[in-house]
């Protein structure tokens, strides 16, 4: 069922992290002195493989992770505030089960298929050039989110809020105008097919 329309502002997007001390931009892998910490503040991640990393409670504050595999890693009530993935594998995450508290990320060139946001609320989201492929959104909160040249075929869209969202430059959209809150979202009109699925329409 669709969720009645209220009239909230969405906060404002916040600017990708982009300062890192010298000593906090890493590669491939953490330093004996780091392994075991929990909290990260200005972090710059580059090269690290975290298959199946067991991330489960760390935080991550204005942080970015670049060219970084973390594919299938654990990140049940991690902490993403401000972070930035730019060209990551992110294949699986639950993105879901994180802390709701100042969540806020970024995704640049990310391979996020299988990926759960189901009911996040994270309006103001930019995926740029992302491969989104049966990404679940139900439940989530897009406002005014960006899917810029993004690949959403059979990513799932039920109850979401997608009020002012950006899928011009999408492929592969495929949403129930009745099951979503649509206000002012764009699109194109090579998409309308994707919005008339289960009407069975035959558009030429």
């Amino acid at each position: 069922m669709r969720r009645p329309t209220a009239a909230r502002k969405p906060p404002k997007a916040l600017a990708k992290p982009t300062y890192f001390p010298a000593e906090n931009v890493l590669e491939r892998s953490l330093p004996p002195t780091l392994v075991g910490q929990l909290e990260f503040e200005n972090y710059h991640f580059r090269n690290f493989d975290l298959t199946q990393a067991n991330l489960t409670s760390r935080v991550f504050r204005e942080c970015l992770f670049e060219n970084c595999n973390l594919a299938g890693a654990t990140i049940q009530n991690a902490a993403l505030q401000n972070v930035a993935f730019d060209g990551c594998k992110l294949l699986g995450l639950q993105f879901y089960s994180c802390r709701d508290m100042l969540f806020d990320v970024h995704f640049d060139r990310c391979q996020l298929d299988y990926a759960s946001f189901s009911g996040r609320r994270m309006p103001n989201t930019r995926f740029v050039g992302c491969s989104l492929q049966e990404v679940d959104f139900r439940q989530a909160d897009l406002t005014a989110a960006v899917f810029e040249d993004c690949n959403l075929l059979r990513a799932l869209f039920a109850d979401t809020r997608l009020v002012g969202a950006d899928f011009t430059t999408a492929l592969g959209v495929e949403l129930d105008p009745e099951l979503n809150e649509l206000q002012q979202a764009r699109f194109t009109k090579e998409s309308l097919p994707g919005l008339l699925t289960k009407y069975n329409l035959i558009i030429q």
